[in-house]
């Protein structure tokens, strides 16, 4: 996912689950026809008035200047970790630069207070039907793309039909039960949902990106580019060389900055991405300061790497915060696509081969939890026996789903941490045999009487201590498990194909799911080349419990389908859960600084931070 610089999207591209955005009050009293109001929540008031000055967390006051160079850590949509060959981050084609959301705005803008609240950005206010489908954004008169023109709601009509047509598979699965967007006047702009939309599809589209009609009417919106398009954010794109870095420059003028959901962000006068294919190359990069802030992700280096002549002088500084948020999935993906994962039983004696209490250990000293559920650090997680609410979603798929989403959640054993558990390798072949597998020799024959063999692709190769004692275990079973290690062009290239057999994969987390889940877990996504159902699972039950989240009219309604939800892909075995941490790693040259209060929701780093001269001057950095 990438990092953002302005503020939070409802389509976080690096994780792509839902974030932000509501109606004043969905299950209080009945809104007078066409309401108008200054925000969106899911559910309940907005937090802040009408009148409200800036976010609470911010330094309404902070300073501006400097620059801010990072490493893009998290990816979505086309982008890739390794490389860049596009401007363009919302379409399938092309390998995307980092940070281009900075360029765009939105309609209305998230709160790290609030996770499923926006205000207004582009629109002053919206006005919500009586029935909840027809929603009237009012535009402001100031608006402006970066060359003066204004943005009006012809472009924001124009953008979303785009979207929805021509844009990234992602986007075009969400905009699904989008039935029109038009532009009443300048003035308004008019979304009307169908009757069978989600409870967020208002939410995503007031998080989408507003393109200039105009600009793109002479361009091909689905091809790769390497002209910086017009936008309205709060930065435009500077420098850049291809596949090596890309800056950002704040625009002075901008239009917005001293809106409300504005005051206090988007305090660095550059942002600048670098690209590194080597994660050990990057760190040393950070260490020379050519890096300046940096979130770590590898236990090795965060318990042994800090200690280099920067740190010991103070000029680096190292922080662990602890995590608020709801902690996303992490795990080995299987390509149900292929014959050789279908069967459930071959998926869990796969999993049993992976020992992560040794692994925790010896390899990510023991700084990490084993990742159970896919909703965990949240409300969502199942736990215990199914309630008599969730045993009311669940009961019409009894005999149609495994037997266990009625008991207790499958929990992953703990191992006797020895690396190579004989119980648990034994109960593995058990099961291996029980679903047709058959020994020769020393080699694993699959039902169908080919040998099995197993290829872990990756683009980068820091996952290889961890992955290569788990294919040792599997080579005990007779499976023939390798690594195969490719560019970043390549890998994205076969993912959108689903040309593998097992990747790993992690995806953010949100405090109230939403049915963009079925990006991720739904059917129709699982046969949408590029979607982010990369491994293909596709459930009539797992789809209706998106459903039911999609259409709950409470907070505790989408906790009892979230709930449901878990255990059906917990009971389906469909990935190897890897682990989670409970903080998360920060470290950076002694140059920034910050507001006192961090968001309820997230750290806020560095996206509310901003420059310290005085600081910069002190360590040489000025």
């Amino acid at each position: 996912m990438a990092m953002r610089i302005t503020r939070r999207r409802l389509i976080e591209a690096g994780s792509l689950i839902a974030a932000s955005a509501g109606l004043p009050s969905l299950t209080g009293p009945a809104m007078a026809q066409d309401a108008e109001v200054h925000g969106l929540s899911t559910f309940g008031e907005l937090g802040l008035p009408l009148d409200f000055p800036h976010f609470p967390y911010v330094n309404p006051k902070a300073p501006k200047g400097g620059t801010l160079t990072v490493q893009i850590k998290r990816a979505g949509g086309n982008q890739s970790f390794d490389t860049f060959n596009t401007l363009n981050t919302f379409v399938l084609q092309g390998d995307g630069a980092a940070g281009m959301d900075a360029c765009f705005d939105s309609l209305m803008a998230g709160s790290g207070d609030e996770p499923n609240t926006v205000y207004g950005l582009l629109a002053k206010s919206v006005a919500i039907s009586q029935d909840k489908l027809t929603y009237r954004f009012r535009m402001r008169p100031e608006a402006r793309f970066h060359d003066g023109s204004r943005v009006s709601a012809k472009d924001v009509a124009f953008s979303m039909n785009l979207l929805k047509s021509k844009g990234h598979p992602s986007y075009r699965l969400m905009l699904n039960e989008l039935v029109s967007a038009i532009a009443e006047s300048d003035d308004i702009f008019v979304a009307q949902l169908s009757p069978k939309r989600s409870r967020d599809l208002h939410l995503v589209v007031a998080g989408l990106p507003v393109f200039s009609e105009k600009y793109w009417s002479t361009r091909n919106f689905e091809a790769s580019t390497l002209e910086a398009p017009l936008g309205s954010g709060a930065y435009k794109v500077g420098r850049f060389e291809q596949g090596r870095f890309i800056e950002f420059d704040r625009v002075p003028d901008y239009w917005a900055k001293d809106l409300p959901v504005n005051v206090g962000t988007n305090n660095f006068d550059r942002v600048r991405w670098e690209y590194f294919r080597d994660r050990q190359v990057a760190f040393e990069a950070f260490k020379s300061g050519v890096i300046t802030f940096q979130e770590e992700f590898t236990s090795r280096i965060w318990a042994t790497g800090y200690d280099f002549p920067a740190i010991k002088e103070g000029k680096v500084k190292k922080e662990p915060l602890p995590k608020t948020e709801p902690i996303g999935s992490q795990g080995w993906i299987f390509n149900l696509r292929r014959e050789k994962f279908a069967d459930p039983r071959i998926r869990e004696a796969l999993g049993l081969a992976f020992d992560f209490d040794w692994t925790n250990k010896n390899i990510m000293f023991s700084s990490f939890s084993r990742m159970t559920s896919y909703f965990e650090n949240s409300d969502s997680k199942a736990v215990g026996l199914p309630s008599p609410e969730e045993l009311k979603l669940l009961e019409p798929f009894r005999g149609k789903v495994p037997d266990e989403v009625f008991g207790e959640p499958y929990l992953p054993p703990v191992s006797d941490g020895s690396g190579s558990d004989r119980n648990l390798l034994r109960r593995a072949d058990e099961m291996l045999r029980a679903a047709g597998c058959k020994r020769d020799g020393n080699v694993l024959k699959l039902p169908n009487g080919q040998p099995f063999e197993i290829e872990f692709l990756d683009s980068q190769g820091a996952l290889q201590p961890h992955t290569q004692p788990f294919q040792a275990n599997l080579k005990r079973l007779g499976i023939n498990a390798t690594s195969r290690i490719v560019d970043g062009a390549q890998y994205q290239r076969r993912l959108d194909e689903f040309d593998f057999d097992i990747i790993s994969r992690a995806l953010g987390g949100s405090s109230i799911p939403s049915d963009s889940l079925r990006i991720v877990y739904g059917s129709e996504a699982a046969k949408t080349r590029g979607s982010r159902n990369a491994g293909g699972v596709a459930d009539p039950a797992i789809d209706a419990m998106i459903e039911a989240i999609g259409q709950a009219d409470s907070y505790a309604e989408v906790v009892v389908a979230a709930k449901c939800l878990d255990r059906l892909l917990r009971a389906g075995r469909y990935w190897i859960p890897m682990w989670w941490n409970a903080s998360e790693w920060l470290a950076y040259w002694d140059m920034f600084d910050r507001p006192q209060t961090k968001p309820k929701y997230s750290s806020g780093a560095p996206s509310i931070w901003w420059y310290d001269a005085e600081k910069a001057k002190r360590i040489g950095k000025a």
